[in-house]
């Protein structure tokens, strides 16, 4: 299937590793040209010279999403690098810590919740002037039932949902599509659950025998998600929350 993206101009915001870079990996074989940001500008070098292989345009900055200006400046530098911008995933969460503290609602609040709005308030200008304009909001399964993630990681999980149905339905007259993913765990090297996996082996086993597939998803599985979803061929698809967890959560999302 072509999924029209050749040519396209996408943002991913966390680009360097796990979910992030694999879709950034995935648009950039597609032929889409992409933008990515994460806080090392080491690792933001490397995934920029690896999405220019695939001979797409690419560009790349080391910025704390929490920064709004940053943030911002990131969104602006990136249209003029390539071009404009047709596309914008959200995908940076602060880490799923377990404590109910403040200071754990508020990383959430400033990670989760509102780089995902500045990010798309600073892409909106520029996606009104596109053909295929599309927005992606990563969210989690946590924001769907309760689990043993922090009140906040779920509250905010739930609250980007949220955000990107009303997000949907408010900018689909200018077609403008607007969808979220959930991801089930995902499991890979450097990662959250790599990190649990060596240093709490009990929280590890527990967190995989609520698996029923017997494994976590892949960096992969949910990346190939996003694209089709961020594509023009799904260009039907308006306030969409795709749940992609190997039937992890037993909840039914009417």
């Amino acid at each position: 299937m072509d999924l029209g993206l050749k040519g396209l101009n996408v943002l991913v915001t966390g680009g360097t590793k796990g979910i992030g870079r694999r879709a950034a990996d995935i648009f950039a074989a597609e032929g889409a040209n992409v933008s990515i940001c994460s806080r090392n500008a080491e690792e933001v070098k490397a995934a920029v010279g690896g999405l220019k292989s695939a001979g797409v345009k690419a560009y790349g900055e080391a910025i704390d999403v929490g920064n709004k200006a940053a943030l911002e400046g990131w969104v602006s530098n990136s249209a003029k690098a390539l071009g404009g911008i047709d596309i914008v995933v959200a995908n940076v969460s602060a880490l799923a810590a377990a404590e109910d503290s403040e200071a754990s609602w508020q990383a959430q609040f400033d990670i989760d919740m509102m780089h995902t709005v500045r990010t798309v308030n600073a892409s909106l200008p520029h996606l009104e002037k596109s053909k295929w304009p599309s927005i992606v909001i990563v969210s989690s399964v946590s924001g769907r039932e309760i689990d043993f993630t922090s009140p906040a990681y779920g509250a905010f999980k739930a609250a980007l949902i949220h955000y990107a149905h009303g997000l949907a339905h408010k900018l689909a007259p200018k077609l403008i599509r607007v969808n979220s993913v959930s991801p089930g765990n995902v499991y890979f090297k450097g990662g959250i659950w790599s990190y649990v996996e060596d240093n709490l082996p009990d929280l590890f086993k527990s967190a995989m025998a609520l698996n029923p597939t017997g494994r976590m998803a892949t960096p992969e599985e949910i990346g190939k998600g996003i694209v089709f979803l961020a594509s023009p061929a799904s260009s039907f698809t308006m306030g969409t929350n795709l749940v992609i967890d190997g039937a992890l959560t037993k909840g039914v999302q009417l």
